[in-house]
């Protein structure tokens, strides 16, 4: 089952709509010791960068060890801003699995960033296998990844930002698939593929980490 966290960072309803709508099972951990069984690791939310120091040493320290053992992990909108060094809206230090710093997006647009965009694919992914080119997805946000070699596609709110990354077992986008009708539910369903794709069968169970 895919663990979907719940840090207090927004309505998780959407989230596991969209997922149950592509057939994948979620649960929600209470602790970070919950996460050992994991197939997947889904890192939610909205809102401030504030509300990620939920994510104490013990939290991060089974991510990170779930990660090195192959498990996937998808950070959505400020879930995916968590995935990098940090962000300019909170002194807290993001997950470091991606380089760089969210930054706020320039004063000569309308902040909050809400609205549709189209997505500009910069490399290939199997997260967006069948997604095709022109595709709108929805965002609400304040602050952006940059556009590193991680990103896999880009758009842009008065400056040019990344839209999805990927990084080995890591996954980020900042728009919100299960919000983006039935290109984000494909994006879902890619996601669920990843996870349960040829790495599955050769991934051993983790413990705990104590």
């Amino acid at each position: 089952m895919i663990a979907l966290i719940d840090y207090r960072a927004g309505n998780l309803t959407s989230v596991r709509k969209g997922f149950a709508a592509v057939g994948a099972e979620l649960y929600t951990p209470h602790a970070a010791r919950d996460l050992s069984g994991a197939a997947a690791i889904v890192v939610p939310g909205v809102g401030h960068f504030g509300a990620t120091a939920f994510f104490d040493e013990q939290w991060r320290r089974e991510i990170k060890a779930a990660v090195a053992d192959g498990v996937p992990l998808l950070g959505i909108c400020l879930g995916l801003q968590w995935l990098f060094e940090g962000s300019d809206e909170a002194p807290l230090p993001g997950l470091g699995a991606l380089e760089g710093r969210c930054v706020r997006l320039p004063a000569t647009v309308k902040v909050p960033h809400v609205g549709w965009n189209t997505l500009e694919v910069t490399r290939s992914s199997p997260l967006l296998e069948g997604v095709p080119v022109g595709t709108q997805m929805y965002f609400t946000h304040s602050y952006a990844a940059p556009v590193t070699a991680d990103c896999v596609a880009a758009t842009a709110h008065g400056q040019r930002f990344a839209a999805a990354v990927q990084r080995d077992h890591v996954w980020g986008v900042q728009f919100h698939p299960e919000k983006s009708s039935v290109a984000g539910l494909q994006i879902l369903k890619n996601f669920l593929a990843i996870v349960n794709g040829p790495r599955a069968a050769r991934r051993e169970p983790r413990a705990a980490n104590t």
